[in-house]
């Protein structure tokens, strides 16, 4: 194998040839990591969490206070993929801190949940297809599907994760260039959207409203809003900025990675956050009719209580400029759901280069145009699979499956970036860093980052609601959070595969330069 330039060699060192096209610029890097993160998703599709646990305070407080522990996360995982570029980001770090086990269960954690992050954006976004259209054709809300929702939903989640599937398969270059122009649709479209709210309406929220006011439409009792509810609502916060391990694992596919890679980690999270707050404060500052945006009754408010539309319909009816929003958030959540089905094919490629997957043979196949095609499909299917519960309404009118596989993301995703950054701490000055280093500063940045996926991976397995707590008099499975169950069943069934099968056979990493 000829090796022509630092990238390859540095890749080889790692033990891997290279397979793909290393067409990427550090832009292009950093540009799929913010793709991923997309505010212009998680800020509109997980609003109504934050919304009904917690209220303003949830948003105002709880979005910077959780977002500079995400940061630091980060900065972790920045050390690490300048240390490791390899498109088996996380999965490999673990592997090589901690060994064949560590990076198994890192592996399989990190591949559960871009699967289901990919679905979780695939299915947030139909909620807003569905309006758009209605918004223009009436007579689509009870033709299409019978006018039933629920199936309207699915359908639309089909044909968005078929597109997606179709980008991603054609070549690397075009995924480049679609992420590249997904960062300027984020950035103009949030200054259009806050635009249209500060200047665009007449009635307003104080400073002391929105930093102050509590909601609770939880069901959960008021007694336990601190120590409970109020944290069940920093899960926009934590859904939102994740899938930032993206620049890991496009590292095989961008050029100087080794910097360009943990450049992108850092920055995506943190003009996210920037920009996120921005967007969600011009949210708060024109919700003045709490009434409507509360209710759940759908002869009142048929956008659902809490809902981020419901929010912007109070404040700008349904004109022109509303539907010019809600056209700007479906188009970025469509850039984001690509760029997540290209992050999770590009892990799903790497983990089966080293025999982890069943059938790897066939997820570690690249096209001509050096694209993981099979594992692109794969992910897809995947994603869809996990989540055919949406199919079944929640009886509280809350979509309870979509919360559930936006849990098992983010605990899935931050289990899986825990190990690594837990075997860091562990190693100490034993570890050789890359050209990008925290220096001494990683004793208690890797120290906060595990204590703070910790906590957050145990409130995310718990009910979002009454009905869905076992014993509860209202009990109903289609009400139950199932991350616990997704993500808890894993571990039991990767722990099993592991002591009888894996154990004797997977050894980590395999290198491929002579193969």
């Amino acid at each position: 194998m000829a090796i022509t330039n630092d990238d390859e060699r540095r890749l080889a060192d790692l033990g891997y040839k290279q397979e793909l096209n290393r067409t990427w610029s550090s832009f292009s890097n950093f540009a799929i990591s913010f793709s991923i993160i997309s505010i212009l998703a998680g800020c509109f599709t997980t609003f109504a969490q934050a919304w009904n646990n917690g209220g303003p305070v949830a948003i105002s407080i709880g979005w910077p206070l959780i977002s500079a522990c995400i940061l630091i996360i980060g900065l972790c995982m920045s050390e690490l993929a300048s240390a490791y570029p390899t498109s088996g980001g996380i999965y490999w770090w673990a592997s090589k801190l901690g060994g064949a086990k560590a990076g198994f269960f890192t592996g399989w954690l990190n591949l559960i949940g871009l699967v289901s992050v990919t679905a979780s954006v695939g299915y947030g976004v139909t909620g807003f297809i569905n309006n758009l259209i209605g918004l223009y054709s009436p007579s689509y809300a009870t033709n299409f599907m019978g006018g039933d929702y629920i199936k309207q939903q699915f359908v639309l989640f089909l044909i968005v994760i078929a597109f997606a599937t179709l980008v991603n398969i054609y070549s690397g270059p075009l995924l480049s260039m679609f992420n590249n122009i997904s960062v300027w649709w984020h950035v103009l479209g949030t200054v259009v959207v806050v635009g249209i709210l500060l200047f665009g309406t007449s009635k307003h929220q104080t400073l002391h409203w929105m930093f102050t006011t509590h909601i609770n439409n939880s069901g959960f009792g008021n007694n336990s809003y601190w120590y409970f509810v109020l944290p069940l609502g920093f899960l926009l916060t934590q859904y939102t900025i994740t899938g930032f391990d993206a620049s890991a694992h496009l590292s095989e596919e961008t050029h100087d990675a080794h910097v360009s890679s943990a450049k992108g980690i850092w920055k995506s999270i943190a003009y996210s956050a920037i920009g996120g707050y921005i967007l969600l404060m011009a949210f708060l500052y024109v919700a003045t009719n709490t009434d409507y945006i509360n209710s759940f009754d759908p002869k009142v408010n048929p956008y659902g209580g809490g809902q981020i539309i419901a929010l912007l319909y109070s404040a700008l009816g349904g004109g022109a400029s509303f539907k010019l929003i809600i056209l700007i958030t479906t188009v970025g959540q469509i850039f984001c759901v690509t760029a997540c089905l290209t992050s999770c094919s590009r892990m799903m490629f790497a983990f089966s280069r080293d025999g982890a997957v069943p059938g790897g043979n066939l997820w570690k196949k690249v096209n001509s145009h050096h694209v993981p095609v099979n594992a692109v499909i794969a992910s897809a299917i995947g994603g869809i699979t996990m989540t055919l519960p949406a199919l079944w309404k929640s009886p509280t009118g809350a979509p309870t499956a979509f919360y559930a596989v936006v849990s098992v993301c983010v605990i899935s995703l931050y289990l899986a970036f825990m190990i690594p950054i837990y075997l860091r701490l562990k190693a100490g000055s034993s570890f050789k860093a890359g050209a990008w280093t925290l220096g001494s500063k990683y004793k208690w940045m890797c120290t906060v980052a595990v204590a703070e996926i910790a906590i957050i991976s145990v409130y995310f397995i718990l009910p979002f609601a009454p009905a869905g707590t076992p014993g509860n008099k209202d009990f109903t499975w289609t009400a139950v959070n199932y991350a616990p169950i997704i993500t808890g069943g894993a571990l039991i069934i990767l722990w099993i595969w592991w002591q009888l099968s894996a154990k004797k056979w997977f050894t980590g990493p395999r290198s491929n330069i002579n193969g």
